[in-house]
């Protein structure tokens, strides 16, 4: 294909920008400086929450919007909240059900932190924006995934071959880097989008370059334009060099 004009890289974090030490590389590090001294808004797009995500952005000095939580919030550079989407109460309450029931293993996020070993008594006093199970029984993730896709209102993706996780219906990654796109007065086409994961096929196949990991799931290669190295030989800074600053 040929070489679009790059305005916007949108990062995936685990997985991707990330390390299976979970660093961010020197060689990363260096490419993504690079793209932002040419004038390339570099935007982590990231199924984290904003507190497990804001010190990487700000470690490689990253002026501009965040997107967290697989779309369900999107930040800008100054830290102020552009938007919000949250899961309703009672859809957390199944969710939750279903975690008992199955004895599995589990987190969830609200607006205010992230749940891991403790969950609210009261899940009304709360903005749900992502539950997720990790499940490493295949036929347990099945049951698990049929069940929760009987509810229309749920978003379901994953971010590791052996996780779920739901957010509200319509929120994914492309959906807030189109809004991101909006408020910069950039197109879509501009966009090289890179990711391992089905959280973020969304925005591999709408951006005008989506770029798979080495060591992507194989239905987020099939959905991708190319192919990078995997995320421990540095294939973010490999995509930045081919793609972005040509």
């Amino acid at each position: 294909m040929d070489k679009p004009s790059i305005k916007l890289i949108a990062l995936d974090m685990d997985g991707t920008l990330l390390n299976t030490e979970g660093e961010i590389s020197q060689g990363n590090q260096k490419a993504i400086a690079q793209a932002e001294e040419k004038g390339i808004h570099v935007v982590l797009s990231t199924g984290r929450s904003r507190p497990t995500s804001i010190e990487f952005a700000e470690s490689l000095k990253l002026s501009s919007y965040i997107i967290n939580v697989n779309g369900s919030e999107i930040w800008d550079g100054e830290g102020n909240l552009i938007e919000r989407t949250i899961l309703q109460p009672d859809y957390i309450q199944e969710m939750w059900d279903l975690k008992q029931k199955h004895k599995l293993t589990f987190w969830a996020v609200t607006s205010e932190k992230v749940w891991r070993d403790e969950f609210p008594t009261d899940i009304t006093n709360h903005e749900w924006l992502k539950f997720g199970y990790d499940i490493h029984d295949d036929d347990t993730r099945k049951l698990v995934l049929d069940t929760l896709t009987k509810n229309k209102n749920l978003e379901i993706t994953n971010s590791s071959p052996t996780n779920l996780e739901i957010n509200a219906l319509g929120i994914n990654k492309a959906k807030a880097l189109r809004t991101v796109c909006e408020r910069l007065n950039l197109s879509m086409n501009e966009v090289m989008a890179m990711g391992d994961s089905l959280n973020d096929i969304a925005m591999i196949t709408k951006a005008g370059v989506g770029v798979a990991m080495g060591n992507a799931q194989d239905v987020v290669k099939e959905a991708a334009d190319w192919i990078t190295k995997t995320n421990d030989q540095d294939g973010v800074a490999e995509a930045i060099y081919h793609w972005a600053l040509k």
